[in-house]
């Protein structure tokens, strides 16, 4: 089957995922807003979104994500696309169990809204399985429409492990007409759970190489940022899972290397607390959250990225730094192997802090060729992911 074309109709999609940014969240799910903008860009697929979040009654800032999440208004437009954000119910110590189906019931009235605006679309196209793709299932059989699930990581590599959970996925994955992974190892996970293997799509995040390039004047870049001497790079929220302190660590055996660390969140107070009991103070800078344009100037100035998570499903990050012509020190995890998968894109490690530093030091005695990193960002493309959807979209529908 091939992609649709000018002869074919529009498909039109309702793209439903949690993980979508906002005026308030903005980069909250950015790489699902990055596939859809690539995959409506290219005139084939038309598609509405339905990006829920949890009812809070206050948006005092002193409630944090949850007061962030009430501040998010119930339409907005972004990148020329519509988007809705219902609100739903997200009940304490029970909510995991049952936010499926209280995601579903109060998205049902949203979609319907949409179907009677003239808006009657072909698929379901869901982002996170758990719980969006499986309230994504439950509103493709009330309202006969197929669902196509998006898998990305936590949802397969952390969340089976859960009893109930676990069985609601396979649920899911029962029902749903396709399944995208965006690496081999989410796959794999699929495929242990008895999934078929024709079922499940590979569609690997790209990077978009107009935004992260390198930096032609890259001292005077340096300069302007104030970096000098062998600097590296930690981005990513400030959670325990991202192992910034393991990078704050590895400093201790590389008395010559400055750490940079991009990102927010709840463990900022705990790696400043573990800087200065390192006596670090003047070797790590905590940049704050970073804007992609910001985030691009850093990629291109610095001489490594390292990441140090413990899950990841597909990293854009690691392609953002690649694309700008850095290469990474990543821990050898789920998809990342998968990104970095030679000499010139970085070297891979062992989670723990000397390990990092070996690999560091690793990276440093063979530094690859900036260009060469580069070029093989570029075979990342958004391209070949867009024309994997649109055949999937056509080969369901087609079906029906």
């Amino acid at each position: 089957m091939q992609p649709p074309n000018e002869e074919w109709p529009v498909i039109k999609i309702v793209t439903f995922s949690t993980l979508y940014p906002d005026a308030i969240r903005h980069r909250h799910g950015i790489f699902v807003e990055t596939r859809l903008r690539h995959l409506v860009g290219n005139g084939q697929v038309e598609s509405r979104v339905i990006a829920p979040v949890p009812w809070f009654p206050s948006k005092h800032p002193r409630f944090g994500a949850y007061a962030k999440a009430a501040q998010v208004a119930a339409q907005e437009v972004r990148h020329d696309i519509s988007i809705q954000h219902p609100r739903y119910l997200l009940l304490p110590k029970i909510g995991m169990t049952l936010a499926p189906l209280l995601m579903a019931v109060s998205v049902y009235r949203a979609v319907k809204r949409l179907q009677r605006s003239g808006y009657d679309f072909d698929i379901i196209d869901a982002h996170y399985f758990y719980p969006d793709g499986v309230a994504a299932v439950l509103l493709g059989q009330w309202l006969n429409k197929p669902v196509v699930i998006t898998a990305r990581g936590t949802d397969l590599n952390l969340i089976p492990q859960y009893v109930l959970p676990r069985k609601q996925i396979l649920w899911a994955a029962k029902r749903a007409q396709a399944m995208i992974t965006v690496c081999q190892a989410l796959k794999d996970v699929l495929l242990e759970m008895g999934v078929a293997d024709e079922r499940v799509t590979v569609l690997r995040n790209g990077v978009d190489f107009g935004l992260f390039y390198p930096e032609s004047q890259r001292d005077d870049l340096r300069a302007r940022l104030g970096i000098t001497g062998k600097t590296i790079l930690s981005v990513g929220h400030l959670v325990a899972r991202k192992g910034h302190d393991l990078v704050i660590q590895s400093l201790q055996h590389q008395p010559d290397v400055s750490l940079l660390i991009a990102g927010d969140g709840e463990e900022e107070d705990h790696l400043r607390a573990c800087v200065v009991s390192l006596r670090l103070e003047h070797r790590v800078t905590f940049l704050g959250a970073l804007t992609q344009t910001e985030l691009r100037d850093y990629y291109a100035a610095v001489d490594a990225l390292v990441l140090a998570s413990s899950r990841e499903g597909w990293a854009n990050v690691l392609l953002e730094s690649m694309a700008c012509g850095t290469p990474v020190v990543a821990t050898n995890v789920w998809g990342t192997p998968e990104v970095v998968s030679q000499p010139e894109a970085g070297v891979l490690v062992e989670r723990d802090a000397h390990s990092i530093a070996q690999g560091l030091i690793q990276l440093f005695e063979a530094y690859p060729d900036r260009a060469q990193t580069r070029r093989y960002a570029e075979q990342f493309s958004w391209e070949s992911t867009t024309e994997g959807q649109e055949q999937l979209f056509a080969r369901i529908l087609a079906q029906k």
